[in-house]
């Protein structure tokens, strides 16, 4: 009888076709949940107009997406670990399709809000699943840069929705780009059919021949045998709730850490995306459409994205990080300061590189850190504490340019965040995390091996 050490074999396993399905399909919703989520700020300038709303209106309505991200971060990335992720993934589909598409049929601001609230939750529902399903089953050796890449698409999605925009508003109107962030709802029963279950989930509900066929398929070497039984790590059976698992084993204050660090990285996001063009341009730059610090923020966040996979692969990945956020700093403080157009330019990709890219590099970080059992669970109250930074952000940036502080003071104010995620990221205790466990800790697929 043999005892399977599920983890160790996703470590050791060689990248194939299995990985590069999953890899290609998490892409693929990534990219429409950038997408859904870029849309309305492509399109609410127009939605202003038609409307005839406020800006502090349209501000709430867009706003009432992030407050649905945090909920259903916190919420779909917790019930993955009870329902299992597939379906936990097809849910989200389901609901940021639907009602993204839903928005786009409204002429009323109050059911947009609501439209929008409930897009949110598949929107920030389905990032914890997709980084726990990618990080579960890449080979530990590339299992950063597989995780930044997938999840690099959400910028993809963000350059699509800025590229697509523009000629779509002008031919059909704004409701086409909403319509349009419908179409994903078509991919679900393919997903449902293509995307594996996670090994995690089916080992614990007993489902061990569907356990053994995805083995197979992750590691074509690895051959089934009558009687297999197939083990988590230790932490992943440890008992109680999957919330308070994020508390055990010396987890706790990483997990505050964490916290700490996702706030401070999705406050930066928000507050670039939603001040960058109206500072720069109050300060006098001539450098075109906001499309273009659109594209240059998102074109800089899939290189630092990938980069710091790559990197994180090759070196500590908590030290990676703890590097993109001192670069944070130091290029959002330099954006204050009059500098030479291609300066600029290069300075606006950085930032979008150690922010947004920063985020993603934060994901893959998270993903590693908790064990299989609980990763969703993990990785969704990370983000849905830190989506609350995303809210804060154009409140706080506002108020400040509302009080026509120098432009050096209103970016050393984004700035300030880099420097608390740089100290949260340096105090996180690596030795607890589920990716630091000793390999001789843990069952080989021969060590208990014995003639039945």
């Amino acid at each position: 009888m043999r005892q399977i050490d599920l983890q160790q074999l996703a470590d050791n396993a060689r990248f194939n076709r299995f990985h590069a399905g999953i890899l290609a399909w998490c892409a693929v919703i990534i990219i429409c949940d950038g997408y859904d989520l870029a849309v309305a700020g492509i399109a609410l300038p127009s939605i202003m107009k038609e409307m005839g709303v406020t800006a502090q209106s349209a501000g709430f309505m867009v706003s009432s997406a992030l407050f649905g991200m945090m909920f259903g971060a916190i919420f779909l990335g917790t019930v993955a670990d009870r329902i299992g992720r597939r379906a936990a993934i097809a849910i989200c589909l389901a609901l940021f399709s639907c009602f993204t598409a839903a928005a786009g049929m409204t002429n009323d601001p109050y059911v947009f809000s609501a439209m929008r609230f409930l897009a949110g939750l598949g929107i920030g529902g389905v990032m914890p699943n997709v980084v726990a399903q990618m990080t579960e089953y890449s080979p530990k050796k590339i299992r950063a840069t597989l995780v930044t890449l997938m999840f690099s698409g959400y910028a993809v999605g963000g350059m699509l929705a800025a590229l697509l925009g523009k000629g779509m508003l002008e031919a059909w109107g704004w409701q086409s780009v909403f319509l349009a962030a419908g179409v994903p709802v078509l991919l679900i029963p393919f997903v449902l059919k293509s995307l594996p279950e996670s090994m995690a989930f089916l080992a614990r509900a007993g489902r061990l021949d569907e356990v053994a066929a995805i083995a197979r398929r992750l590691e074509p070497s690895f051959v089934p045998r009558p009687g297999d039984s197939y083990a988590l790590q230790s932490a992943d059976a440890a008992a109680g709730t999957p919330i308070s698992q994020l508390f055990r084993d010396g987890r706790g204050f990483s997990t505050a850490m964490f916290w700490i660090a996702f706030f401070m990285c999705l406050f930066m996001v928000y507050a670039l995306s939603s001040w960058l063009a109206k500072l720069m341009a109050g300060a006098g730059y001539s450098l075109g459409s906001a499309l273009t610090f659109v594209l240059v923020l998102n074109f800089g966040a899939v290189i630092g994205a990938v980069g710091g996979g790559w990197l994180a692969d090759r070196f500590h990945i908590k030290y990676v990080l703890v590097g993109m956020y001192a670069l944070a700093a130091v290029s959002i403080t330099l954006l204050g300061y009059p500098v030479p157009a291609p300066v600029l330019f290069l300075l606006v990709g950085l930032a979008g590189a150690s922010t947004i890219g920063t985020q993603i590099v934060t994901y893959a970080y998270a993903g590693q850190f908790y064990p299989a059992a609980v990763r969703a669970t993990g990785i969704g109250w990370a983000s849905g504490v830190g989506r609350s930074g995303a809210i804060l952000a154009p409140i706080v940036i506002g108020t400040l340019v509302g009080m026509a502080l120098p432009l050096q003071h209103n970016f050393a104010a984004i700035a300030v965040p880099a420097v608390i995620a740089t100290v949260a990221v340096s105090l996180i205790r690596h030795g607890r995390s589920a990716s630091a466990v000793p390999d001789d800790a843990r069952v080989t697929p021969a060590a208990r091996e014995a003639s039945v």
